[in-house]
């Protein structure tokens, strides 16, 4: 087996890809309205979320291709509990052509790949943050035909020694189903009954090395245009006034969030940056701001909001194979020129608190 440089990448070879579709038709069928001012731009087109984790072959018979081959099965069962993440963008009949989301039951892609290189070698990286663009797959969602484009990819790598990584990609407008939602753990919980209850068929029926060479190379078969956007993000937890999230209130606790990001980063927003306010299931609202005209409300750290970290998220902790739980997880967020500020409201019963990511390129 070829030994590899701190530095050097293998370039990853794609080999499947296919849709999944919810096991059920969606009725009715779900809606979140896109409220988007004119100044806005182009970048709610482009921007997602990405989250890539790290698991180990614990077992002989586990792989990366076998893991794909259940979420087949698994994902289709969990997307009924979140059916908007397998919709579409559209310009509604409502609204003057406003974009809104509709849970048409499109599907979701999923993508095998493979890279020629050990899973310990390649987190031991220099340059891994920029190299495991690699490990997720986007393409930016079409302005003029939004319809077409899907909202949410999983890709599942295999790496030689056996151990493999799951990377997700899903368009900033449903970061918040991600992040704010037991969506992921509800997933990898069906996957793993999914298993149990399958013991006796030991392959998937969708299992990749069953209808094609795993092994040799060969050309991939769609491109992407993910990477890794350089840039250093915060999370606060903030004690909200009301149950009602106010645009002028966000925009004020947003612009103090940014202030206290820029003072622990060591780094500065451009003056014009994005606010991403999910309001509601159905609704998420985007506006540009401005980091001057803005009165910025004097917050009590210790009182009024905390500081909060990716793993409070829980990423970490999901598991597809009992007891395997990730050895590494990573998030981004893809194309942040001029910096993002995202409110997610928590769903914590009789709390009314909101969490806020700010995101600051380099």
């Amino acid at each position: 087996m070829a030994r590899h440089t701190d530095s050097f990448v293998p370039k990853l070879s794609i080999e499947g890809i296919q849709s999944v579709t919810s096991m059920r038709i969606t009725e009715p069928r779900q809606t979140r309205q896109v409220l988007a001012g004119e100044l806005v731009g182009p970048g709610i087109f482009q921007r997602c979320l990405n989250m890539v984790q790290y698991y180990r072959k614990e077992k002989e018979e586990d792989s990366g291709w076998l893991v794909a081959g259940w979420i087949k099965e698994s994902l289709g069962r969990a997307l009924l509990e979140q059916p908007t993440i397998c919709g579409r963008l559209r310009k509604g009949e409502r609204n003057d052509g406003a974009l809104e989301i509709v849970s048409n039951d499109c599907g979701i892609r999923l993508i095998e790949a493979r890279i020629q290189m050990n899973l310990s070698e390649f987190l031991d990286l220099k340059q891994r943050e920029e190299a495991e663009a690699q490990l997720v797959f986007w393409k930016d969602i079409d302005e003029q035909n939004p319809q077409f484009s899907p909202l949410f990819y999983v890709q599942v790598t295999n790496f030689q020694c056996g151990g493999y990584s799951i990377g997700i990609s899903c368009s900033i407008l449903l970061a918040d189903l991600l992040l704010r939602t037991e969506f992921l753990k509800t997933w990898a919980n069906i996957h793993i009954n999914i298993i149990n209850k399958n013991n006796e068929r030991k392959l998937p029926l969708f299992y990749l090395p069953g209808f094609k060479n795993t092994t040799s190379s060969s050309p991939n078969i769609i491109s992407s245009t993910s990477s890794k956007s350089s840039g250093k993000t915060m999370i606060f937890k903030i004690n909200a006034e009301s149950e009602s999230l106010e645009s002028e209130w966000c925009r004020k606790v947003a612009l103090a969030c940014l202030e206290e990001a820029e003072n622990n980063l060591g780094s500065e927003m451009s003056v014009e940056f994005s606010l991403f306010v999910n309001e509601s299931f159905e609704a998420i609202k985007v506006e540009s701001c401005s980091k001057h005209g803005i009165l910025k409300p004097q917050l009590n750290i210790n009182k009024e909001f905390t500081y909060a970290k990716w793993d409070d998220l829980g990423a970490n902790e999901v598991t597809f194979r009992e007891g395997n739980k990730p050895v590494h997880v990573s998030y981004w967020f893809r194309s942040i020129l001029g910096g993002i500020v995202i409110v997610i409201p928590s769903l914590e019963k009789d709390a009314y608190r909101v969490n806020i990511i700010v995101t600051i390129p380099n």
